[in-house]
């Protein structure tokens, strides 16, 4: 049974003063540095390890080099949105929540807070596949990672961590930081390594890739998935708005978190193409950064790399167990999730958020025991779920720039109004390129797992005796379930699979 529990809920705002840092512990807030390391922890997961064979299976090295500069714009555009919001929008916290509710509306707010808390527990579970498939590089009993030794190992890691979070927000936020830095370390000699024995003549053979990859659109397109799995987490301490000790900070640590880890995205991802082959590099068993270096300083490289990733997973689970309680939390405080949602602890934490993310996890860890679902796959749907709350805010954005621009440079803060606007029109045209990128399957698949979280809206309203949907909402939810319903027919048929 989870701990006793209180229903108050903290409200953060631009004029919270705040006197030193033993009062901020205190108080639960966190910092400037843990914000960056919540955001950094949450970005740096598994994805960046099997990054190099990922890339290369759908695109050359050409096509690589101008996805990652089309995801280094569109990524810096919505890290520069979530920083502008962050500063204009004070009184907004959980920005994936608030945002999109500001938007369109509670239940679209709803969906954002929804979609962002599925995304997350996925990403969960296929960060514990990951983690025990690399254990199975030393304890064959674990596998690919979804062996019944894995998921008994991935239970108890869920379990651990879970009553770890429960003991307090601040701690764990702290560890994550901890772990953080540890798991940057075998990152940082890779690029080192890899990039002194880099070979030019590698990069450039055969650029633009072999003709069965398509296009150079087509094969910059496959890349999209991958780059935006990757850097799920820019928004990490958006989410955690309500906890920051001060509100500016928010936005500097999405900036700052961001451009750490492009750039070690970046130089993991090139780097390796001038060791391996495109080709080769496709046809690599993931961790693929595993056989880059150990083609470059032996057996121990291969060691070191599935040692950080393990390491790596587990810091990244923690900070996306911290996400996931607190995208339910703040829209159960604001009337669009049940109520006992937004219940906490006596250390401040929201335990029953907690506990029924955990329970998810849990559930989808003997899930992947019964249908053996891969990481790729888990990740594919992870992202694809993100996509639709990333875009709310971009649009959110791009609405409040279009006002103040409107309004004139003689509003104050709202001089800046043109400058906003071009950020948010940019991020904008990004997200919806990462939606046609995703591809009608796993917008299928996401209407699938969107469609029965209006149970749990229509739950919540009836709880504070308010009506479920307006007319508009109504044709937003019929949508939905048009799209669930085929979505599920075509899996009965097998003309759709995960």
């Amino acid at each position: 049974m989870p701990p006793t529990v209180s229903s108050a809920i903290p409200v953060a705002n631009a004029a919270t003063p705040v006197a030193t840092p033993a009062v901020e512990a205190a108080q639960g807030k966190l910092g400037l540095g843990l914000l960056v390391a919540l955001v950094v922890g949450s970005i740096i997961g598994s994805g960046i390890f099997a990054l190099p064979q990922n890339m290369a299976v759908g695109a050359g090295t050409g096509a690589i080099v101008i996805g990652w500069a089309v995801t280094g714009v569109g990524m810096l555009m919505l890290a520069f949105t979530y920083q502008m919001l962050a500063v204009r929008k004070p009184g907004l916290n959980n920005g994936v929540y608030a945002y999109a509710r500001a938007l369109a509306g509670e239940y679209v707010g709803f969906n954002a807070a929804w979609g962002y808390w599925v995304s997350a527990w996925i990403g969960n579970v296929g960060y514990l596949v990951a983690a025990f498939g690399a254990l199975g590089y030393f304890y064959p009993a674990f596998g690919e990672g979804n062996t019944t030794a894995a998921v008994i190992g991935a239970s108890l890691v869920v379990w651990t961590v879970h009553f770890l979070v429960l003991r307090g927000i601040q701690g764990a936020a702290v560890l994550n930081a901890l772990v953080t830095a540890a798991k940057l370390i075998p990152l940082l000699l890779f690029i080192v390594l890899v990039a002194m024995a880099f070979q030019v003549r590698t990069f450039d053979l055969n650029v633009w890739g072999d003709p069965q990859l398509g296009s150079v659109l087509d094969q910059v397109r496959s890349t999209m998935l991958v780059t935006v799995w990757v850097f799920i987490g820019i928004e990490g301490a958006s989410v955690y708005s309500a906890r920051a000790a001060r509100r500016a900070d928010v936005g500097r640590a999405t900036v700052i978190g961001f451009l750490v880890c492009l750039a070690m995205l970046m130089g993991v991802s090139l780097l390796s193409l001038g060791i391996f082959t495109q080709p080769q590099l496709a046809a690599l068993k993931n961790p693929s950064m595993a056989p880059v270096l150990e083609r470059v300083v032996g057996t121990w490289g291969a060691m070191l790399i599935y040692v950080g990733l393990i390491v790596s997973v587990g810091g990244g689970f923690l900070a996306w167990t911290l996400l996931a309680a607190e995208s339910l939390f703040t829209p159960a405080g604001g009337g669009v999730m049940p109520a006992w949602l937004a219940q906490q602890n006596d250390k401040g934490v929201p335990a029953h958020a907690l506990w029924l993310t955990n329970g998810m996890v849990q559930a989808f860890l003997i899930l992947t025991l019964v249908s053996k679902a891969s990481y790729l796959a888990l990740i594919s749907l992870s992202t694809a779920m993100i996509l639709v709350p990333y875009l709310f805010s971009a649009l959110y954005g791009l609405t409040l720039s279009w006002r103040g621009r409107r309004a004139g440079p003689a509003v104050g803060a709202q001089g800046h109004a043109r400058r906003d606007f071009a950020i948010t029109a940019m991020a904008s045209v990004y997200c919806v390129w990462l939606l046609y990128a995703a591809g009608l399957k796993y917008l299928l698949l996401s209407a699938l797992l969107y469609a029965p979280g209006a149970a749990i809206y229509l739950l919540a309203k009836k709880q504070r005796a308010e009506r479920a949907f307006t007319g508009r909402e109504q044709l937003i939810l019929a949508a939905l379930l048009l799209l669930a319903v085929t979505s599920a027919c075509m899996l009965w048929l097998g003309q759709l699979s995960l």
